[in-house]
């Protein structure tokens, strides 16, 4: 499906915007932390609300 060539550039590619996230946030770590306090709530807020969905298409499922 794919050709050698291109499966190495997307390899190369993958490596290189990984690597370069991890430089991005690595910098501005400290800048997360003053000004993103608290984001874990809102992420367990939407993970539950998600699941509460689930919940409730299985229940009325049957």
């Amino acid at each position: 499906m794919f050709s050698t060539g291109q499966l190495i550039f997307a390899l190369l590619f993958f490596i290189a915007f990984v690597i370069a996230m991890v430089f991005s946030y690595r910098k501005d770590a400290k800048l997360h932390q003053l000004f993103y306090k608290g984001n874990y709530k809102i992420l367990l807020g939407f993970l539950i609300f998600i699941g509460l969905l689930f919940v409730i298409k299985i229940f009325f499922k049957r």
